[in-house]
């Protein structure tokens, strides 16, 4: 795991030198001027998809669904998929379910595109078109460096459908900003969650899939339970579960979510709880100055990422092989 995430800067640069699978997809898609995009991934590649979700919807101003792949594979149901976009995210491209979705899909009138790591794997040969990320073999359980590249890869052909040089030029910056976000030490809140009895993690819009991400690699890497929440719902009901034996970790962009973001962390801190948030004049935990918030809430992926593996080495885990998880999940 620790390995794999290093590399994240270096397969980065090269998913952005490849701009001939970009103009292919993107030429396509706008061609095809979706009405409706729907996103399939399971798990991390959900994530991803929660991820794509905001930017599909903020900047290309096109409503989102996500995939119920148990409407096809078990409910055996088929909807009208017509001027539908249904995306496919997944590191292995193998398990049945979002294999059958994607197959169903496309013959039922969606234009069907697959963000996968491996483009011979059955996901890909199910989808019309193939955006392949090409980060190489991950061996760890948890998925790391194919997160990140896949939110590199949906936020490309975003800004290439809406012809967004400055995400664009903000995503060129990422390999850079990588490797220096690389260098932040979040240890502090990888050590609160030793004797945590549960997490929460936080942040909004381009943040929340970033947020639902970590929260898993708590979850499946130190087996604590971890929820990731938008900063306006952890406000409900979540709040009742709040205390100083269950840390809070708030992610902030600088855009128009980050007043709700200062306002949660300053709530939290008067009412007593375990707080870390990274981002913003406030932040406790070490980052860079904020860049585009579109591409932010990816590299927050990294010191997030390095204190969990450390965080499992010091509590005696194998951050590589949690028990009871496998690489590939086959559910249908």
């Amino acid at each position: 795991m620790a390995r794999e995430i290093a590399e994240i800067p270096a397969l980065a640069e090269h998913l952005l030198a490849r701009r001939e699978d970009l103009a292919g997809v993107a030429a396509r898609i706008a061609r095809a001027r979706p009405r409706i995009v729907v996103l399939c991934g399971r798990g991390s590649s959900g994530h991803v998809g929660v991820y794509l979700r905001y930017l599909f919807e903020a900047r290309y101003g096109v409503l989102v669904s996500a995939a119920a792949p148990s409407v096809i594979t078990t409910y055996r149901q088929r909807p009208d998929m017509r001027e539908t976009l249904f995306v496919v995210i997944s590191q292995s491209g193998r398990s049945p379910d979002i294999v059958l979705a994607t197959a169903v899909a496309r013959s039922l009138g969606a234009l069907t595109l697959a963000l996968v790591n491996d483009d011979a794997s059955p996901a890909a040969r199910a989808a019309e078109l193939v955006f392949p990320i090409r980060a190489g073999p991950e061996k760890a359980v948890a998925a790391t460096k194919t997160v990140a590249l896949s939110m590199i890869a949906g936020a490309q052909i975003v800004a290439a459908l809406t012809r967004d040089d400055e995400v664009e030029q903000a995503l060129r910056r990422l390999p850079e900003r990588f490797a220096s976000a690389l260098t932040c030490d979040w240890s502090a809140w990888g050590d609160s969650l030793g004797t945590a009895s549960a997490a929460f993690v936080a942040a909004r819009g381009y943040g929340f899939g970033t947020a639902r991400e970590i929260a898993l690699k708590v979850t499946e890497t130190l087996r604590l339970p971890a929820l990731g929440y938008s900063t306006a719902e952890l406000r409900h009901g979540p709040w009742a579960a709040i205390g100083r034996e269950t840390p809070v970790l708030v992610l902030r962009q600088g855009d128009e979510t980050s007043a709700t973001a200062d306002d949660l962390v300053r709530d939290l801190f008067r009412g007593g709880s375990t707080v870390f948030s990274a981002g913003g004049p406030a932040a406790t935990l070490p980052w860079l100055d904020d860049d585009h918030p579109v591409c932010d809430p990816i590299a927050m992926l990294l010191p997030a990422y390095r204190a969990i593996e450390a965080a499992a080495h010091r509590m005696g885990m194998d951050p590589d092989n949690p028990p009871f998880l496998n690489k590939v999940t086959r559910t249908l």
